[in-house]
């Protein structure tokens, strides 16, 4: 294999991936594949701001601000500022909104777990892509200077 087939089979694995997510999205009548991903970002328990959801996940900010605005119409999401930040909110599920993302993604969390159950070596494949996304960044750096 030489590198462009590498980088080809690749990005068909990785869109694979994600188009099996948002079948599952769809099945789940989620209206969007970066709702899924919100929702999936949020549920952790932890608070997020936008900015960092928009990073971790490559979802436009604007994409993501009409997402969250919606979730926050619906009382499913609050924001709340972040000390010492003028413009950035922390966004976080509600109790609600946590009962409406559990009820799209816990049936994804039990096949994911099952898929993991067969994954040989789950952190090596994590270092391997963790290493390959750095250098691609780096990658992309390098054209916008």
């Amino acid at each position: 294999m030489n590198d462009r087939m590498f980088f080809y089979k690749l990005g068909k694995l990785i869109y694979g991936i994600d188009g099996a997510y948002e079948e599952y999205g769809k099945n789940c009548r989620v209206s969007s594949p970066n709702l899924l991903w919100i929702l999936y970002a949020l549920n952790d328990g932890e608070r997020h701001s936008q900015k960092q959801i928009c990073d971790d996940w490559a979802i436009p900010r604007s994409t993501a601000n009409t997402i969250i605005k919606d979730l926050e119409s619906k009382n499913y999401v609050a924001l709340s500022q972040i000390k010492g930040e003028r413009r950035e909110l922390f966004v976080f599920l509600t109790p609600s909104g946590k009962k409406f993302a559990d009820g799209i993604l816990s049936d994804l969390y039990r096949r994911e777990k099952e898929i993991y159950s067969e994954i040989e070596d789950p952190e090596a494949i994590l270092i391997a892509l963790q290493n390959l996304a750095a250098k691609m960044q780096r990658i992309a750096a390098k054209n916008f200077r």
